[in-house]
């Protein structure tokens, strides 16, 4: 059985989005971005409880299933936590290799600051930030700072029982994403 409320999580650059995107458009599950839900304009955190508000609305719109990228677990407190009321059936961690993870999380970010690509609610990547040393401000130093506790995180929701499909390769996530139809 194809699960129907799927958590797409792992660190940033670690390809939750386009994963999200490629479930939603197999399965024909509404998608939800959780970094558009709890960034406002001018990357300021939306006030929390609208953000919980807007992701307990899209649950609530899509009883037949869902696909929510992101992790945000702390902003979260528990409400798609497997075995919560509206939560996910699996979660999906991409546990890539560290490595792989820079490689494709400088790209993007080069991509997105040299083409000016709005993320959400006018947000844009600035090339200003890609020499910060402030993991908050520069987002490839903030993927490489998180990688190992990303992995100690999911590695407690797998010891709790949480139902987790730990995907460690492309090859992996492909051949997953085919079962999929």
């Amino acid at each position: 059985m194809i699960p129907r409320r799927i958590r797409v999580v792992g660190v940033s650059g670690s390809g939750k989005s386009r994963l999200a995107s490629q479930i939603a458009a197999r399965s024909g599950l509404a998608r939800l971005e959780l970094d558009a839900v709890f960034w406002g304009a001018d990357w300021t955190f939306r006030d929390l409880d609208e953000a919980r508000e807007l992701v307990r609305e899209f649950v609530a719109a899509h009883p037949e299933g869902w696909v929510i990228d992101g992790n945000w677990h702390s902003r979260l407190n528990g409400m798609l936590d497997p075995g919560t009321p509206g939560g996910g059936d699996l979660v999906v961690w991409l546990d890539h290799p560290r490595s792989i993870v820079m490689r494709r999380v400088v790209s993007r970010t080069l991509g997105r600051g040299v083409l000016r690509r709005e993320l959400w609610h006018g947000n844009r990547e600035r090339p200003s930030t890609w020499l910060s040393r402030d993991p908050d401000t520069n987002i490839m130093l903030w993927s490489w700072t998180q990688h190992a506790p990303t992995r100690e995180h999911m590695l407690a929701y797998v010891g709790e029982g949480w139902p987790v499909l730990r995907l460690q390769s492309q090859r992996a996530v492909d051949a997953w994403l085919a079962t999929l139809g």
